[in-house]
């Protein structure tokens, strides 16, 4: 029996829990604290089913089971027709068992982490809706269903990341990441448009074939197609926080860290790089576009990498590293790497997963200890130590720092070499780019960890006799310290650890005839090899992989120097976090610091133009209309007031009065006349 004919059912799951949960919220609020746990126990229910049929959809690709399309009419007239349905193949089946494993991950560690916030209940609702959106675009076999999951995705990031509204920082952060995106949307919906006018359809297939023979046959406008893809693009730009539309992501870490963690991994982020990827044969008909999204994925990964550099904030600094990483993903698809970036998207999605609950762990630990201020709970300057508090927190998030920064044999590091050899090979300026970017990730990461995990503790506070104090609390001498968290949320740590280390193994070479082979090899950048082929694969292997693995030792290297414990004994951690540099580099050191804790200035100048703009030209508008058409008309009702208050005293009642005005007009209007005539001539 296929499966594929039920893949319907994967979004459909998560989606009838979101009914579910709504519906109680609605319609029986005080009965829904008794529920708590009844509604979390069924959504996560809800999704390891989903993701058990996701393993089995994706497992019949792998044996070599044909892409199937089902659709079926939705408007239908004389001139038009809409479909609606799903589309099964390797690349829509990875995804549903990327979003789906991630997705029951982050459920069971948001049972922890969201266990004492009022909107528990809530929050689970919002995040199978987050989910039932991105499992549906994955399945979108035309681009109209995919612009209405698309839109569903970011309305559920907004209701996400502004989850704790009450905060004037969090609302603030969704409606700077929804004003954004629909900046991407908006060019996104041009583009859709723009495609169906030039091939009258939706389907990615058949508007493909049709840009070929139109282009063949030189029967179109290049320029305006082009135009019609870069509006295009802009939506999967705004989506995967590529520049410049990147300035939303950041902020959104307001949010829960476990929605921060799905939005990284496996939701929000990654629908940008998926959309792009199930475009790539309509972006490859016009090489001004594959072009665009290379440079702008390059430059990208750059800018986030550098900005990451000096973050304070333990998430910001993990969310501009996603940045980074995205713009590794659009660069693969830019330069035509389909299946490096496809491999990447995977090995970085269980790796910054692991990250971001792992940060979670680590703030869930700080609140007690700071006081319950996110500003502090966040800051690595308040942290220092922790491995020897939470062993397994700490251990998880080196594995993910490990993989991250390209170190073998951990995921990322076999997904991002190839990214790096074919970056090399298609734009030697775009590869030496992608190069230094990994030294700097090395560095960041490290940094990060070193910061957070080792040296001494820096958030001591003194626990005042009202205090009341768990016996979870770990203390001595009247001072709290941070604790291990609870199983449901070091569980999910200990799992994700385990794909972060082994996933990237399929970037080895693996021997022809196994099953599924032939369907790796044609969708991961995998290399099959008889067995005689296999010693000089890798000698050769570990040449080409050397550079890039040298400078993230050279980073890591750095970071260690620094803030490793021949850094830490140079300066007063209680005071400062980062070291005062010498004088010779005092000025480059700062200006590199300013330009990491400033964003690279680009808020700084969006405010400035964008916002300021805005209120001036604002501003000028309502003068405009409180003087000129406000002014026009309150002088027109001003002389009508006053002719009809002046013409009220010719009112006298006397028949020969009358009769005089009107003589008087009929003989000088003609005279008026002939003056007018006179004058013109």
């Amino acid at each position: 029996m296929q499966l594929n004919q039920y893949a319907w059912i994967v979004p459909m799951l998560p989606c009838l829990s979101a009914t579910f949960i709504g519906i109680g919220l609605l319609s029986f609020r005080n009965a829904n604290r008794s529920l708590r746990s009844f509604y979390a126990i069924s959504s996560i229910i809800m999704l390891v089913i989903a993701m058990i049929l996701a393993i089995s959809i994706c497992w019949e690709q792998a044996l070599g089971s044909e892409p199937i399309s089902y659709l079926w009419p939705w408007l239908k007239t004389d001139f038009f027709t809409l479909e609606i349905g799903y589309l099964v193949d390797p690349l829509s089946s990875i995804m549903l068992l990327l979003v789906t494993t991630v997705g029951v991950l982050v459920m069971i560690y948001s049972d922890g982490y969201m266990a004492h916030d009022q909107g528990y209940v809530r929050f689970f609702g919002y995040l199978s809706l987050f989910t039932a959106s991105m499992l549906g675009l994955v399945l979108s076999p035309n681009l109209v269903q995919v612009y209405i999951f698309w839109e569903l995705v970011g309305m559920c990031s907004y209701l996400l990341v502004g989850f704790w509204f009450t905060r004037p920082s969090a609302a603030e952060a969704c409606q700077k990441a929804f004003i954004t995106n629909r900046v991407g949307d908006f060019g996104l919906l041009l583009g859709i448009l723009g495609l169906y006018i030039i091939t009258g359809s939706f389907d990615f297939t058949i508007i493909s074939e049709r840009l070929h023979d139109l282009i063949v046959k030189e029967a179109i406008n290049l320029p305006l197609i082009t135009l019609f893809l870069v509006f295009f693009f802009m939506g999967p730009v705004a989506k995967s926080a590529q520049f410049p539309l990147h300035v939303w992501l950041p902020d959104a870490m307001e949010g829960p860290t476990p929605i921060s963690a799905l939005i990284h991994a496996a939701t929000m982020v990654a629908a940008g790089i998926f959309l792009v990827a199930r475009v790539i044969p309509i972006f490859q008909e016009i090489p001004f576009i594959m072009d665009l999204v290379a440079w702008t994925g390059g430059f990208t990964a750059f800018l986030g990498a550098t900005i990451a550099l000096a973050q304070r904030d333990l998430k910001r600094g993990l969310a501009y590293s996603t940045m980074s990483q995205l713009g590794y993903m659009m660069l693969a698809l830019g330069i035509g790497s389909y299946k490096a970036g496809l491999f990447h998207l995977i090995t970085h999605a269980y790796s910054k997963a692991l990250l971001f609950l792992g940060s979670g762990s680590v703030i869930h630990a700080m609140e007690p200890v700071v006081g319950y201020n996110p500003n502090k709970s966040q800051d690595m300057g308040y942290m220092g130590g922790l491995r020897k508090y939470m062993p397994i927190t700490g251990s998880s998030f080196l594995i993910g720092t490990l993989s991250l920064c390209g170190i073998p044999p951990f995921a990322c590091f076999w997904s991002k070499d190839e990214i790096l050899t074919d970056a090399w090979m298609k734009f030697p300026i775009l590869g030496w780019l992608a190069w230094i970017t990994a030294g700097l990730t090395a560095f960041y990461m490290f940094r990060m960890y070193l910061l957070t995990f080792e040296g001494e503790f820096r958030g001591n506070l003194p626990v005042n006799s009202s205090d009341k104090i768990t016996k979870d609390h770990i203390f001595s001498e009247n001072t709290i310290y941070p604790h291990e968290s609870v199983l449901s949320m070091t569980l999910p740590l200990i799992i994700l650890s385990i794909p972060t280390i082994l996933i990237g193994l399929l970037g080895a070479p693996i021997p022809n005839g196994i099953p599924g082979s032939d369907w790796l090899s044609s969708y991961f950048h995998i290399v099959r090899l008889s067995e005689h082929e296999v010693e000089n694969y890798w000698i050769e292997f570990l040449l080409e992989s050397f550079p890039s693995v040298s400078l993230a030792f050279v980073g890591a290297l750095s970071a260690w120097f620094i803030y490793g414990p021949i850094g830490s004994s140079t300066r007063n951690f209680n005071t400062e976090m980062d070291p005062i540099p010498p004088k010779p580099w005092n000025f480059l050191i700062s200006g590199i610091y300013d330009w990491s804790k400033n964003r690279a200035y680009i808020d700084i100048i969006y405010n400035k133009i964008f916002v300021l703009g805005t209120r001036i030209i604002s501003r000028f508008i309502s003068l405009i209309d409180q003087w000129i058409i406000d002014g026009v008309v309150n002088i027109t009702g001003l002389l009508t007031l006053l002719g009809g208050e002046s013409a009220k005293y010719g009112e006298g009642g006397r028949t020969t009065s009358y009769l005089f005005g009107i003589m008087l007009v009929t003989l000088t209007l003609p005279i008026g006349i002939i003056l007018m005539k006179l004058i013109i001539i």
